[in-house]
């Protein structure tokens, strides 16, 4: 009975998402722009405004990006559920091939188009932050979206949580040592430990003591959608911040965001494919493919961003980078969606069984 409750709490969630989803979400491409404009403006018209903003460090990390990034990861971290990963052992094909695209393919698949692409050590970072990071927030939106198996869906979003939390330094080390660029192996453990296992254990601790005192509606309903708008200002802020700090560099090299795009793109569209004929081949359900798509093709632009400003500084050219991560992510992974549907329809998968 309880397991039937927190189902259909959790698809009440996800219709209440998606309603927000058109208004906000849905033209998230167009905030950031805006960001990116007012970003830039600032830069122009306030005198000294990137130097104050860059003073304000403790142990070199920004207090404004800081709080900002932490607003930003705090309600991703809110969707993991401990219970959800007992459950890897009724189906584990689905899970296991999203974590092989997450984990082994999709970083080196962004390592390769890095180096066909890019020259600039700073910009391959971002797209290195940016490929070996897979997301836990919005892919329950789009999995929703696409009507895919939603069980499966949360079960995945859990793990990725704790293999993010294992998995994410260690791929970033490994794949800047193939490159020969150097990196400072304690900030980037002070940004994992900041910005990914910080969020995760408030996560942890105010989910239990929130659902105890208030209770699963409450929480669900009415707590994490209010802290959900706190993370997209919390966002958009951050990018104010980025690109009032870089503004001049930007005016002066316009073709820094086309260059970081190029990569990004091609490798969205291989690591897609990928994914789409791997659950052609291994049989998968409509259902479960569409999971599997989506969250194995996806990207968690705010850890790659957090990671960055901790690496090089907030002006940096690999912060900046990653914008571009979020920039794509949204149209992106809503072609995902009605390319899957479509796909469902000319029945390239199988049709679940009722």
């Amino acid at each position: 009975m309880s397991e039937k409750r927190n189902s259909v709490t959790i698809e009440e969630e996800l219709k209440e998402r998606e309603k927000k989803l058109g208004y906000f979400e849905k033209f998230l491409p167009a905030w950031v722009a805006l960001c990116i404009f007012i970003g830039i403006l600032l830069s122009q018209v306030v005198s000294g405004i990137g130097e104050f903003i860059e003073s304000i460090k403790i142990g070199g990390i920004s207090i404004p990006i800081g709080i900002c990034l932490f607003l930003m990861m705090y309600p991703a971290m809110l969707n993991f559920q401990y219970s959800e990963l007992k459950q890897i052992g009724r189906d584990p094909k689905p899970v296991i091939a999203t974590l092989v695209s997450n984990w082994l393919i999709a970083p080196f698949v962004g390592l390769a188009m890095a180096n066909i692409f890019l020259v600039d050590q700073q910009l391959i970072v971002a797209i290195i932050l940016l490929s070996s990071s897979p997301c836990t927030a919005m892919v329950l939106v789009w999995g929703w979206m696409a009507k895919g198996n939603q069980e499966q869906n949360v079960l995945t979003t859990s793990i990725n949580t704790i293999t993010i939390i294992i998995g994410y330094v260690p791929m970033v080390s490994l794949l800047t040592g193939i490159q020969n660029i150097p990196i400072d192996w304690t900030q980037l453990l002070i940004s994992g430990i900041v910005f990914i296992g910080l969020p995760l254990l408030i996560g942890i601790l105010s989910r239990k003591f929130l659902i105890k005192s208030k209770g699963e509606s409450w929480f669900q309903n009415t707590y994490k959608p209010a802290v959900g708008k706190i993370s997209i200002v919390a966002l958009l802020t951050t990018l104010i911040i980025l690109f009032s700090l870089n503004g001049e560099v930007l005016l002066n090299n316009p073709q820094l965001m086309v260059i970081v795009s190029i990569p990004l793109l091609v490798g969205f569209f291989i690591v897609v494919l990928y994914n789409i004929m791997v659950t052609k081949i291994l049989g998968f359900a409509y259902k479960e493919a569409i999971i599997s798509v989506i969250i194995g093709s996806s990207s968690h632009f705010e850890i790659a961003i957090a990671t960055a400003v901790g690496l090089y500084g907030v002006g940096s050219i690999a912060a900046l980078g990653t914008t571009m991560g979020l920039f794509w992510e949204i149209p992106i992974m809503l072609s995902i969606v009605y390319i899957g549907k479509f796909l469902g329809r000319k029945g390239f998968w199988r049709i679940n069984k009722k």
